[in-house]
C-alpha cells in the first residue's frame, strides 16, 4: 500500500549494521521518535519531519534513514514492481529539473540484479511524472539530488526517499583511516555496550591501548562532549527532495551547535590512545582534528609492552579501557596476536585495577589469552566477520589472578607485566616437554653445531604441532586434528602452545611462524601461502642455504633429510651426480662441496651434476642456492622437465642418483599423476638405465607405509638404510622417511 501520512507522524526506516537493531531503537525512541517492528538491520519508525531530521543528526548508529512511501507485499515481477513505483505521486518529493538515483536491495525469481531492480523502480517513477505532465528526470548515480531507497526481501517491497544521501556512518572527519578500520557508527555502538554514555557522564577516563586511527575514541569524545555525528556534514539527502523545510533544519542545527560548544567546555572525560604504529598515530591526530575533538584526546606513541596508567589520572572514577585489536584472520598472524592478547590482559591487570576492560574480536579464541573471564558479550558482525564484543572485569589490585602477579606492586610497576599468564595443566605439561627436548638434544647440538634441528614432534597428541628451529626462528607446523577431535578444543590448544613456545624458547613472537600442515597435491604443493619475500640465510655443514619460512608449505629445506644430505656429500667425491626430484636442489649443494668434515677440501665433491624438477619457483631457488655457495653453473645445471618424461629421454651415465619423489602429485604439468608406492617401481628402473655400472641410486620417498616392490630386490642390489639416516632430533618416528641403496647386480 502506498503511505497516507500525516505530517506530524511520518513512516521511517533507519538502517544499521547487523546486530545493533536494539540499540538503533532505544536511540530512536531517545530522539522523539516512536520505534515499531525490528527487522534484520534496519528498524522502522513513526516520527514527525522534525525528528526524521533530528535523527538524521543526532543518530550515532544508523546507516539511512528512510522516508517510507510505500510497503507493499506480492512484488514478485518486474511489472509489479514497476507499477507500485508509479502508484506514488512524485510530484510531492522531485521538483522539476532535479536529478534521481535509485539504491535497489534485494531480489525475486524474476528480479536478480540489483541494477535491474533499480532500473525499473526509475521506469515507474518516469512513468507517474509522464502521466502527470512532468519532465523526465535526469539520472546520477553518485551525487543525485534525490536518492531512492527500495528494498525487496519476499515479496515485501518497502520504497521511499532516502533522507541521508551518504551513509551516516561517514561522519566526514575520517580521511587517514589506518589499517582495518571500524565502521563509525559500528563503534558507536561498541561504545553504547560497553557503558561508555554513563561513564562520561560521570567524567570517568577511557584508555584505548591499539587505537589505530582513533575511531573508538573519537566516537567517544563525540559522545562525552554532546557533540552530534552529523553536525560537520554539509548535506543530507533531504536537501535535494521537495519536502524539504529548511526553516526547522536550521534551527535543529543550531540547537546542535550550541549543545556542542557547552559540551566542549563541560567535558570532564579524559582520553588516551596508545599505538606504536607512526603513522596510524598521524591519522589518529588528523581525524580528531577534523572531528573538532583534539583536545579531549591525548595521543602517544607506544607498544602494549610499554602501557601504564597515564600520569596524573586520579583513581576516581574507575574508567574503561576499550579497544579493537588485530584479529588474526591469517594463519601466520597467530603467534604475534596469541602474545598480544596475553601482553594486553597483564598491562591492563597491572595498570588498570577497578577498571572496566572491553575488547572487540573476531577471534573470541584469542579473547580467552587476555586471562579474564568475561561477563559479557555481545555478537556483532564486523563488515563480512562474526565478531564479539567481550566486557570484563578487571580486578581490583590483591584480587583473583591480580594478586599473583602484582603482589601489591604500585599502577605501571614493569615487574607485574612481566609475569607471564597463568598456564593450564596441559600447557604446563606442553612447556615442560620442549625443556625436556632441548635437554635431551643439547649435546648432540653443541657437538654438531646444526642451527636448524626439530625440536618437536606432536610428542604429545592433544598437542599435535611439528615445532623447527632456523637459528633464532621458529616454525610451527598444526597437523590437522582429526574429526572426532573438537575444534574449538583444538584451537584452544594451539593459542596455549603459542604462548608457551615464545615463553620456553626465548624467542620474539614475530619470529615464530605458524602453518597448518594437509595433504597436499597438485599446484597447492607450489602455491604461495603468502608474499613476504622473507628468506635468509641458514647453514648445514659447509653449505649455506636460502629458507623461507612464511611464503610456501615447505621452507626450502627438508630438516629430516639431513644425514642423507651429509652422505651424499661423502658419496659424490668426483662424480657425476643426479638429483631427481631435486626442489630447491640442497641436496646438490652438499655433493657439490663434498664431505662435510673438518679440513675437507673446498669443492672436493660432484665433479659435475645435473638437477631437475617441474616447479620453476623451486629451480629459481636452486640456482639462488648455487649462487650463495659459489658453485659453477656449466657444471651444476638445472633442468625443469617431469622426471619421468627426463629420465625416458635423456642420455648419458650418472655415477650417483638421488631420487626422492613426493607421496603423491597430480600435477597438471605432467603427463600421469604420480602415487609413490605405485609408481616406484617403474621410477627406479628408469632411473637404473642412467646409472654407471659401478654407481649408486640412493632413493628415498616419505610415504610413512610405503613397501618396496619385492621385484626390484630380485632384480637389483638393495639396502635398507632408513635406520641409519635419522639424526637424534628426528628418531622418535622411524618410518618418517624411508632410504635404499640401490646398485646394479655384479652378474647383471
Amino acid at each position: 500500500m502506498t503511505e497516507q501520512q500525516s505530517p506530524d507522524s511520518l513512516h521511517f526506516l533507519a538502517t544499521c549494521p547487523k546486530g545493533i537493531e536494539l540499540l538503533l531503537a532505544d536511540e530512536l525512541a531517545a530522539l522523539g521518535a516512536i520505534p515499531g517492528k525490528t527487522t534484520v538491520a534496519g528498524v522502522f519508525f513513526q516520527a514527525s519531519l522534525e525528528n526524521a531530521y533530528r535523527a538524521c543528526l543526532w543518530s550515532r548508529l544508523a546507516n539511512r534513514v528512510v522516508l517510507c512511501l510505500a510497503r507493499e507485499e506480492g512484488i514478485e515481477t518486474p511489472e509489479a514492481l514497476r507499477v507500485a513505483a508509479a502508484a506514488i505521486d512524485w510530484r510531492d518529493h522531485l521538483a522539476p529539473g532535479k536529478t534521481l538515483a535509485v539504491d535497489f536491495h534485494g531480489r525475486s525469481e524474476e528480479i536478480r540484479h540489483t541494477r535491474f531492480g533499480a532500473q525499473t523502480v526509475k521506469d515507474g517513477v518516469v512513468d507517474r511524472l509522464h502521466a502527470d505532465s512532468r519532465p523526465r528526470p535526469d539520472i546520477d548515480t553518485r551525487h543525485p539530488d534525490l536518492r531512492l531507497y527500495a528494498h525487496l526481501h519476499r515479496g515485501r517491497l518497502t520504497l521511499g526517499v532516502d533522507l541521508s544521501g551518504d551513509s551516516l556512518h561517514r561522519r566526514g572527519y575520517r580521511r587517514d583511516v589506518g589499517h582495518a578500520p571500524l565502521k563509525e557508527n559500528l563503534a558507536a555502538a561498541l561504545l553504547v555496550r560497553a557503558g561508555w554514555p554513563a561513564l562520561a557522564r560521570d567524567g570517568a577516563p577511557l584508555v584505548d591501548p591499539l587505537c589505530g586511527a582513533g575511531t573508538l575514541l573519537i566516537e567517544a569524545a563525540l559522545m562525552a562532549a554532546d557533540i552530534a555525528p552529523g553536525l560537520a556534514r554539509e548535506r543530507f539527502g533531504f536537501h535535494g527532495w521537495a519536502g524539504h523545510d529548511e526553516r526547522c533544519w536550521r534551527e535543529l542545527k543550531r540547537e546542535a551547535e550550541a549543545r556542542a560548544s557547552i559540551g566542549r567546555k563541560r567535558c570532564r572525560s579524559r582520553l588516551y590512545g596508545f599505538d606504536e604504529s607512526p603513522p596510524a598515530l598521524a591519522a589518529a591526530k588528523a581525524n580528531a582534528m577534523r572531528a573538532g575533538v583534539p583536545a579531549l584526546i591525548e595521543l602517544e606513541g607506544a607498544a602494549l609492552t610499554g602501557l601504564k596508567r597515564p600520569e596524573g589520572l586520579p583513581d576516581s572514577p574507575a574508567g574503561l579501557v576499550m579497544t579493537n585489536p588485530p584479529y588474526g584472520e591469517r594463519l601466520g598472524e597467530l603467534p604475534e596476536l596469541v602474545q598480544l592478547y596475553a601482553q594486553l590482559g597483564e598491562r591492563v591487570k597491572a595498570a588498570f585495577p577497578g577498571w572496566q576492560l572491553a575488547v572487540f574480536t573476531a577471534n573470541p579464541d584469542l579473547g580467552h589469552r587476555i586471562g579474564l573471564r568475561a561477563h559479557k558479550h555481545y555478537s556483532l558482525k564486523n563488515g563480512p566477520l562474526d565478531a564479539r564484543l567481550l566486557l570484563m572485569a578487571i580486578p581490583e589490585r590483591g584480587e583473583g589472578a591480580a594478586a599473583a602477579h602484582g603482589h601489591g606492586a604500585g599502577p605501571g610497576d614493569p615487574a607485574a607485566a612481566e609475569a607471564p599468564p597463568a598456564r593450564s595443566e596441559g600447557a604446563q605439561m606442553f612447556a615442560n616437554r620442549l625443556e625436556k627436548n632441548r635437554k635431551r638434544l643439547k649435546k648432540w647440538l653443541k657437538r654438531s653445531g646444526e642451527p636448524c634441528y626439530r625440536l618437536y614432534d606432536a610428542d604429545m597428541p592433544e598437542y599435535a604441532l611439528a615445532i623447527d628451529i632456523y637459528g633464532d626462528r621458529v616454525h610451527v607446523q598444526e597437523y590437522a586434528p582429526p574429526r572426532s577431535v573438537d575444534a574449538a578444543q583444538a584451537q584452544k590448544r594451539l593459542f596455549e602452545a603459542l604462548g608457551v613456545i615464545p615463553e620456553v624458547l626465548g624467542v620474539d613472537p614475530s619470529r615464530v611462524v605458524i602453518k597448518r600442515r594437509e595433504r597436499q597435491s597438485g599446484k597447492e604443493q607450489y602455491r604461495k601461502q603468502a608474499a613476504s619475500g622473507e628468506r635468509f640465510e641458514v647453514r648445514e655443514g659447509r653449505a649455506r642455504l636460502w629458507v623461507n619460512l612464511r611464503d610456501y608449505l615447505d621452507t626450502g629445506l627438508f630438516l629430516d633429510h639431513r644425514p642423507v644430505r651429509r652422505m651424499l656429500g661423502e658419496m659424490a667425491v668426483g662424480k657425476r651426480f643426479l638429483n631427481l626430484f631435486c626442489y630447491t636442489a640442497t641436496a646438490t649443494v652438499q655433493a657439490a662441496l663434498g664431505p662435510q668434515k673438518e679440513g675437507a677440501e673446498q669443492g672436493g665433491g660432484a665433479s659435475e651434476s645435473v638437477s631437475v624438477d617441474l616447479s620453476n619457483t623451486y629451480l629459481e631457488w636452486a640456482r639462488d642456492n648455487f649462487a650463495l655457495n659459489r658453485l659453477d653453473p656449466s657444471r651444476h645445471r638445472v633442468v625443469r622437465d617431469d622426471c619421468l618424461r627426463w629420465l625416458a629421454t635423456a642420455g648419458g651415465e650418472f655415477d650417483l642418483i638421488f631420487m626422492d619423489p613426493p607421496t603423491f602429485s597430480n600435477s597438471k604439468k605432467m603427463a600421469d599423476t604420480l602415487d609413490v608406492q605405485r609408481d616406484h617401481g617403474r621410477l627406479v628402473r628408469l632411473a637404473m638405465a642412467r646409472l654407471a655400472p659401478e654407481g649408486t641410486l640412493v632413493f628415498s620417498n616419505n610415504q610413512r607405509r610405503f613397501q618396496l616392490d619385492a621385484d626390484l630386490a630380485e632384480q637389483y642390489r638393495v639396502e635398507d638404510i632408513s635406520a641409519k639416516t635419522f639424526d637424534p632430533d628426528f628418531n622418535r618416528r622411524p618410518d618418517l622417511h624411508h632410504c635404499f641403496l640401490i646398485r646394479h647386480r655384479e652378474d647383471a
